[in-house]
């Protein structure tokens, strides 16, 4: 078994396109209310912001491919498996605990957790299945 660079980058850009559909299209409306912003608003700084989500994927698909690789998955269902895990022990965690010192709705909390947890799980299906 070994690591793709192509299989990386192709998943953090699968990441990266459900991450427009997840708050772009899905929960525009719910997402934006949540964070404060008006329905016709735009995020400032939005090319910088999609950019470093982009490399936030890359690292995270990096990063993962590497725990599958220890893990030895070679197929789909133990990629999403290791994903889903990998999400409970080191991303849901974090984000509960920002969301609560935060202050924010834990309707927001569930967005954000909820789509982290599908790029993941998904992530972690496409790194194993074509290593």
């Amino acid at each position: 078994m070994h690591i793709s660079y192509t299989w990386i980058v192709i998943a953090a850009l699968i990441q990266w396109l459900f991450g427009l559909f997840w708050y772009g299209v899905m929960f525009k409306k719910s997402w934006k209310k949540l964070v404060g912003l008006a329905e016709d608003e735009k995020p400032k700084n939005q090319v910088f912001a999609l950019g470093s989500v982009f490399i936030a994927n890359l690292l995270l698909s990096f990063v993962l491919a590497h725990v599958i690789e220890m893990a030895g998955a070679a197929v789909f269902t133990s990629g999403f498996k290791l994903g889903v895990v990998c999400w409970l022990g080191f991303m849901a965690p974090p984000l509960f605990a920002q969301h609560i010192f935060e202050g924010r709705r834990v309707n927001l909390c569930v967005i954000n957790a909820a789509y982290w947890l599908l790029a993941m799980a998904f992530g972690g299906a496409i790194l194993a299945a074509f290593h």
